[in-house]
């Protein structure tokens, strides 16, 4: 009978607490990962509901005059409806898709949609930050921008990119399952 030898390298150790750390890092992880997940899906479901029905409300409607009447994308539905029709459209929309976020815990298709329409709904709001006179301070110029409207619209990036990876993780749980 033949004996296969083989040289496996020993690992590296710097010292016997590298190790010991990363064991307590690995059993982290297995805690940390599901609970930021949930985090990262139920702060999108409140974000959506809190701006969602803010939308109902004169105030917002009005505040997004500015926004929506100078987009090439959106303004043309000032044509169709009111300035409180659209908000109110719009407020249904956010809640719809807060909603369909809220609902991995059910099935992550709903999610798959949600974080779609939330992706597509900040790609717009993003396009804001083009198309809306004072998002630049005039004195100071590019890359100054002002806290209203730029700043506001300037926080839907980060918004956008956790919109694309809840679509991206929902999706990712439909196939493999």
């Amino acid at each position: 009978m033949s004996r296969i030898i083989t040289d496996i390298p020993a690992p590296i150790v710097l010292s016997s607490g590298s190790i010991h750390w990363r064991d307590h890092a690995e059993r982290l992880l297995v805690h940390a990962e599901p609970v930021s997940r949930a985090g990262l899906y139920l702060s999108l479901a409140i974000i959506y509901a809190w701006f969602g029905g803010m939308k109902f409300t004169d105030y917002e409607a009005q505040g997004l005059v500015p926004l929506v009447e100078n987009s090439p994308l959106v303004s043309w539905f000032y044509a169709l409806l009111s300035v409180r029709g659209f908000s109110t459209f719009l407020g249904f929309l956010e809640l719809s898709i807060g909603l369909l976020i809220a609902l991995r815990l059910a099935s992550p298709i709903f999610s798959v949609a949600g974080g779609f329409l939330s992706a597509g709904l900040f790609v717009t709001t993003v396009s804001f930050m083009i198309s809306t006179p004072g998002v630049v301070v005039p004195e100071l110029g590019a890359p100054a921008i002002t806290v209203a409207p730029g700043q506001f619209l300037l926080k839907d990036v980060g918004l956008f990119a956790a919109s694309f990876w809840v679509f991206v993780d929902s999706l990712k749980a439909v196939i493999r399952r």
